[in-house]
């Protein structure tokens, strides 16, 4: 099982979203609105003979990104990377796509729910044992199209290959049509680059931190706060051990690497890549 999805530009299949490139990653570009019913569509469709997949990413994962190119493979790939960040929409509107919205994981998911056709059956994978479980009660209960195909709350460490087959397995004898993936930048897309030309499921999508947001565990930053770019912020009071290495470097990195490309000195991302590991 290889660590990064199959090239997939060269099938007649493949759906084109508006995309704008930032710091090498193409960020798509559609409304909202539109990218859940697009995603919601996929997982209530007919089967494409592969798995597509959408990644919610944020600054954290294009600069994760803009300094590992196997990272930067796996979300080039995807059939869609939403802005789950206010800075990202901005950086697409510097750049001319000014009908960008952010795409917040959590809210994504809810209107993907929400358009999802009734017996759209979801598989949830991620969270502390228990999170998942209680996630699919909570939006089955209240969107008809959500079918609990199944959960699943895997180790905080390095999975085998015996494992990822395993898991691959348990998810394939499910039926599920979408697989809900809520681990952390860049365990999440690193796991879905692995594992989903082993699926036979519609489409994954990576949507963070939604797991908590959705069963209580991490409360939403007040709209003012959202709207000005500060949600981080609020993360950081609520997470100050896990998260403030992640937003002492990233944020001045994402602004001397945004400043660098709008000026012409930077392209994309380094071309040495890393070795990476599902988790």
């Amino acid at each position: 099982m290889t660590t990064e999805p199959a090239s997939r530009r060269d099938e007649p299949d493949f759906d084109v979203v508006p995309k704008v490139e930032i710091l090498g990653i193409g960020v798509s570009c559609c409304s909202l609105d539109s990218a859940a019913a697009r995603i919601a569509g996929w997982a209530g469709g007919e089967h494409v003979g592969r798995a597509r997949y959408a990644c919610a990413t944020s600054v954290h994962g294009v600069v994760t990104a803009a300094r590992d190119a196997s990272f930067a493979t796996i979300l080039n790939q995807a059939d869609l990377v939403a802005p789950d960040g206010v800075p990202l929409v901005w950086v697409g509107r510097i750049l001319g796509k000014r009908s960008m919205e952010r795409m917040f994981g959590p809210e994504l998911m809810l209107r993907i729910c929400q358009k999802s056709p009734r017996g759209t059956r979801h598989f949830f994978y991620g969270g502390e044992p228990g999170v998942a479980e209680e996630l699919g009660k909570r939006l089955s209960s209240r969107y008809p199209g959500v079918e609990v195909a199944g959960t699943y709350c895997p180790p905080f460490r390095a999975l085998s290959p015996e494992e990822m087959k395993s898991i691959a397995d348990t998810i394939n004898r499910s039926r599920a049509d979408i697989v809900w993936v809520g681990l952390s930048t860049p365990k999440q897309e690193r796991w879905i680059g692995a594992i989903c030309d082993a699926l036979r499921v519609k489409v994954l999508v990576s949507v963070g931190a939604a797991f908590d947001y959705h069963t209580g565990r991490l409360r939403y930053a007040p709209s003012w706060a959202q709207r000005a770019g500060l949600e981080w912020a609020y993360r950081l009071i609520q997470e100050p051990r896990r998260l403030w290495r992640r937003y002492a470097y990233n944020n001045p990195v994402f602004v001397g690497l945004v400043l660098k490309q709008l000026l012409g000195i930077r392209r994309g991302p380094d071309k040495a890549p890393r070795s990476s590991v599902a988790h």
